[in-house]
């Protein structure tokens, strides 16, 4: 490639843009060429190239001509920064799909394996995916992700069957007043320890997270689920942990 300054069409061709918009962009002062051949046609040099670049970081996240060439002219954003800028945006868009993409499987699967569904059934699917991602970071979420990928669809199944079982029989042990260190719920305990690793990876933050959300969602999600851990189960179940580590 041939090095600056370049003529306008030449910048145009390099660059993607268009003639046209270079000429506004002179007009209205945000891109004047810092030379100018005797005939009075635009050169280009690298300093321009490199505004042109910070111009369009500014425009993709959507801030307007005006707003773009006052951040330039003014010296407050150096071009180390617009770059970081747009970074952050970028990131934020990145979690903002992939929360996006998180959404759209969940829905692609329910609607693979159920009979059809009413609006007010995927309106509510859409509000427990809502309320999931008040309580997991996007990082946290991409784990999980990751984590239900590699496990397979028969693993999370088995799981499934698991916490079908263990809830209900440490609800009745609770209510018949069972000790949170006898053998029975010892037993209990290491099943839920396991499965709760196995689920969160062994990422203690992931499990607060856990607990915090069936903490404040409990009733809303066993209505919608069924059988899920109550505050009072976590209260009675970190007890056995505790008699597990004694």
């Amino acid at each position: 490639m041939k090095e600056p300054p370049w003529k306008v069409g030449e910048l145009a061709r390099n660059t993607g843009m268009t003639v046209r918009a270079l000429h506004h962009y002179d007009e209205i002062g945000l891109l004047r060429p810092s030379l100018r051949t005797t005939a009075g046609h635009r050169l280009y040099d690298r300093s321009d190239i490199e505004r042109l670049q910070q111009i369009h970081s500014l425009r993709l996240m959507g801030i307007s001509l005006d707003e773009t060439k006052h951040l330039l002219d003014g010296a407050s954003a150096s071009p180390r920064q617009v770059i970081d800028l747009h970074l952050a945006r970028l990131h934020e868009q990145i979690a903002m799909h992939k929360r996006l993409a998180r959404r759209l499987r969940a829905l692609a699967q329910h609607l693979d394996t159920a009979k059809p569904v009413s609006l007010d059934e995927l309106c509510r699917t859409i509000e427990e995916m809502m309320k999931v991602e008040k309580y997991f970071t996007p990082e946290q979420l991409e784990v999980l992700e990751e984590r239900r990928i590699s496990v397979g669809e028969e693993r999370i199944r088995e799981v499934r069957d698991s916490w079908n079982e263990i809830i209900p029989k440490v609800r009745t042990a609770m209510e018949t007043g069972v000790d949170p260190a006898s053998p029975e719920m010892l037993a209990l305990a290491r099943r839920w320890k396991a499965l709760v690793e196995e689920f969160t990876g062994g990422d203690p933050a992931i499990a607060k997270a856990v607990k915090t959300m069936y903490d404040h969602e409990g009733p809303a999600l066993e209505q919608k689920l069924g059988n899920v851990p109550t505050s009072e189960m976590f209260t009675c179940i970190s007890k056995s942990f505790a008699a597990l580590k004694a």
